[in-house]
């Protein structure tokens, strides 16, 4: 079974310790899927983490199978399908815990936010939607919060006192601060969407959006939507890009414009770390410009440091 490269370099880059054994156990859970479901499984779609291939029933009618890397997401993602607004989520159709194996809704014909050239428009979009997608938390949920993610960055601190990559140990414990702030004042928990993007939108026949590869998470809504401001960044006009999207969401969601900077910094510093390569010395760019863009950006309507404004 030949797998896709950069799907297998994720994979055993994600879990050293099990991703060999998974790779290898791909086409006998396939071969699971396949009889268990009476499907047929067709080649997979450009793959990041997780095997995800569309498939047909034996009644033929269509879906899309998603078999998920060993770890802790999977229970999450199913929690979060089954409790976001319906109407903005991809319909769970079944799933098998133990293997880890979602069978999901295949959204026709599935055009990605990503591809709308009009970025105004593609906010709008994201906007309407991110307001129909989120609920209230879910009573006993144990789908984790933005407090996780806190003490995420807290362990990057502790673990690169002089700095990860290109952020130095500065920004990492200023991020921390902020984020602690942050945490410590929601006053409106909601349970969000968790990876909130372009390529995690889809349209679907009768023109409506729906969200795909939900991680769950719980927290305020304006965190949910930083991922989305900084992914599709131009090659120039990166500042003015975010800044008109913040304006959107801001007026759209009736948010609170300083919060969303604030947690625009401390989550992009966080996002930054997450794709800095310590074998290479890679990251991604445009996460890493983006935490001097919400400096700026705050600076310029708050007159005052980024820093200042959580005391």
């Amino acid at each position: 079974m030949k797998l896709q490269e950069i799907f297998v370099e994720n994979v055993q880059s994600a879990c050293p310790k099990e991703g060999e054994k998974w790779l290898a156990e791909l086409p006998e859970l396939i071969t699971y899927c396949e009889k268990r479901w009476r499907l047929t499984m067709y080649q997979p779609y450009e793959l990041s983490f997780n095997y995800v291939a569309p498939a047909i029933f034996d009644d033929g009618s269509e879906a899309v199978v998603k078999i998920g890397l060993p770890g802790g997401e999977h229970k999450d993602e199913i929690k979060a399908l089954r409790s976001l607004n319906r109407k903005g989520i991809v319909k769970l159709i079944d799933d098998d815990p133990i293997k880890r194996v979602l069978i999901l809704e295949k959204i026709q014909p599935g055009q990605m936010l990503a591809e709308l050239e009009d970025d105004e428009k593609a906010t709008r979009v994201a906007a309407e939607l991110a307001r129909n997608l989120v609920v209230p938390v879910p009573s006993h949920s144990s789908i984790p919060t933005t407090k996780e993610r806190e003490n995420n960055l807290k362990q990057i601190c502790m673990d690169h006192c002089n700095g990860l990559g290109p952020i130095s140990s500065q920004t990492l414990n200023q991020a921390l601060q902020i984020f602690t702030y942050m945490n410590n004042s929601i006053q409106y928990p909601t349970l969000l969407h968790g990876d909130f993007h372009h390529y995690n939108v889809l349209q679907k026949g009768d023109g409506s959006w729906v969200a795909i590869d939900p991680k769950g998470i719980v927290g305020e809504i304006a965190y949910d939507l930083i991922q989305f401001l900084l992914n599709c960044l131009p090659v120039h006009g990166k500042k003015e890009t975010i800044r008109k999207r913040v304006k959107i969401f801001t007026e759209l969601l009736n948010l609170d414009h300083e919060r969303f900077l604030l947690w625009g910094y401390c989550h992009t510093v966080l996002a930054t770390a997450w794709t800095v390569d310590e074998n290479t010395g890679k990251f991604e760019e445009n996460f890493y410009l983006a935490i001097d863009i919400f400096k700026d950006l705050y600076k310029s309507h708050y007159h005052r440091t980024i820093i200042a404004g959580i005391s």
